[in-house]
């Protein structure tokens, strides 16, 4: 039971940690295309990359959280 939660406290930090960081990408990306509008495709293509790592290092976090269930 204890062991479930610490699972469960785990996969929810995960998920905070990939949202602080998704919002410092998009803060960091709006800031560079307000200071340089025409390097906007460029910016954009960068924090989507960015974004996509944050998102798949955190679903992995939350994987093998979910499996340190055992």
């Amino acid at each position: 039971m204890v062991v479930g939660s610490v699972a469960a406290i785990g996969a929810g930090l995960a998920a905070i940690g990939a949202g602080i960081g998704i919002g410092q990408i998009g803060k960091g990306a709006v800031e560079g295309i307000a200071r340089q509008p025409e390097a906007a495709n460029e910016i954009r293509t960068n924090m989507i990359i960015a974004a996509a790592l944050v998102e798949s290092v955190s679903l992995f976090a939350v994987v093998v959280a979910l499996l340190g269930n055992g």
